[in-house]
C-alpha cells in the first residue's frame, strides 16, 4: 500500500469525511479500486475521534522457520502413523493373492514408520508448545501470515486426500471388490484426515471469532 495513500485516508478520516466521500474522491484521482478499498480497510470503524488502525499480520523470517519446519513434522508424523497402521492391518488380514518374499520388506517398513514417528511427532508437540508460548507472550505473533498460508495449504491437501479416498472407496463398493483390509484402511486415511481438518477448521473459525 502506498504511504501517501494511507496518510490520505488517515487524514481524511481524522477530518471526518465519510468513507463513501473519500473512496469517491480517490477512484476520481485514478486509484485502483482495490488500493482504495485496502487503504480504507486498515481502519476499523469505531466510534472515536481519530482513526483507528487495524493490527497487521505479522511476518517474521524466525517465525515462518519454525512453522515451516512444524508443518513438515505434521505431515511426516501423519504419513508414519499411517503407514504403521496400515502395517498392522496387512498383518491382521494378510492379502492371499500376494505372494510374500519374505517378512524383511514389511518389518523394514515397520521400522521406519516408527523411527519416523518417534523423530517427529514430539518434535511437532515441543515446536507448537514454543510458538504457542510465543503468541501468548506476544499476541501480534498469532497472527503470523505464514501460519495462515500453511494452514489452508494443508487444509486443501487434506481434503484432497479425504476426497480421493472417498472417490477409491466408492469405486470398489461399486465394483464388489471392497475387502476388510481396504476398508480399514480407508477408515484410518479418514481418522487422520478428519483430525487434522477439525483441528485446523476449529482454530481458524476461534480467530474469526476472536477479531
Amino acid at each position: 500500500m502506498s504511504s501517501d495513500l494511507r496518510e490520505f485516508v488517515k487524514e481524511s478520516l481524522g477530518r471526518g469525511m465519510s468513507r463513501q466521500a473519500i473512496r469517491d474522491a480517490l477512484l476520481a484521482a485514478h486509484w485502483q479500486e482495490e488500493e482504495v478499498k485496502k487503504a480504507l480497510s486498515a481502519f476499523t470503524q469505531v466510534p472515536f475521534p481519530l482513526p483507528v488502525p487495524k493490527p497487521k499480520p505479522y511476518l517474521a523470517a524466525r517465525e515462518a522457520f519454525l512453522y515451516l519446519l512444524s508443518f513438515i513434522t505434521l505431515y511426516i508424523s501423519a504419513f508414519s502413523f499411517g503407514a504403521l497402521l496400515f502395517q498392522f492391518i496387512d498383518r491382521w488380514f494378510p492379502d492371499a493373492s500376494r505372494v510374500l518374499y519374505g517378512q524383511d520388506i514389511s518389518l523394514s517398513s515397520l521400522r521406519m514408520a516408527i523411527a519416523s514417528l518417534v523423530i517427529a511427532f514430539p518434535l511437532h508437540l515441543a515446536l507448537m508448545a514454543r510458538l504457542m508460548k510465543s503468541a501468548a507472550q506476544d499476541p501480534e505473533r498469532s497472527r503470523s501470515l505464514v501460519r495462515k498460508w500453511l494452514t489452508y495449504l494443508t487444509l486443501v491437501v487434506v481434503a484432497g486426500v479425504l476426497i480421493g479416498d472417498s472417490i477409491s472407496l466408492l469405486f470398489n463398493v461399486l465394483g464388489g471388490e471392497t475387502t476388510m483390509r481396504f476398508l480399514l484402511k480407508s477408515l484410518v486415511v479418514f481418522l487422520i484426515g478428519g483430525a487434522i481438518l477439525g483441528f485446523y477448521l476449529a482454530g481458524l473459525q476461534k480467530e474469526e471469532k476472536e477479531s
